[in-house]
């Protein structure tokens, strides 16, 4: 038997009702902050730090290196303990690398594994972190279908 295609990124990763959203920039660029904040208003921690995806028949997956399950880094404050989920079904990755400015966005995509994953940009704004978990609930319209 082929095991999976899986990869080990520089990420952090909550769930939010079973959908997963990847937080990606380089070091200090704020993904377990926007996790911490993410989980504030009621997501899941996969994974903080270092994130496991692996590509199975439903698409993309997430979970957590063993050492660092339940776990999420508050700079400042130390590790702390997080209620969190063993696995997660990826539907979309946030680059805070990346700034986004347009007021209505086009729909980006980005391949992890050869797989073909929703893109969003950093937005700077109080409306972001709610608005991810809307997103990650509901959905999104878009109006172009």
């Amino acid at each position: 038997m082929i095991a999976p295609p899986t990869c080990r990124l520089h990420a952090s990763c909550v769930d939010v009702a079973g959908s997963g959203l990847l937080i990606t920039g380089g070091s200090g660029s704020g993904k377990s902050t926007l996790a911490l904040q993410l989980m504030a208003f009621g997501a899941a921690l996969v994974s903080d730090d270092q994130v496991i995806v692996a590509v199975n028949d439903q698409g993309l997956e997430a979970s957590a290196p063993e050492a660092l399950h339940g776990m999420i880094e508050a700079r400042g404050v130390g590790l702390l303990r997080a209620s969190a989920c063993s696995r997660s079904r990826l539907t979309a990755v946030v680059d805070l690398e990346q700034l986004e400015t347009d007021r209505l966005p086009p729909q980006l995509e980005t391949m992890i594994l050869n797989q073909p994953i929703r893109l969003l940009r950093r937005v700077d704004g109080p409306q972001f972190a709610p608005a991810l978990i809307q997103l990650l609930k509901y959905g999104s319209v878009n109006p172009d279908a």
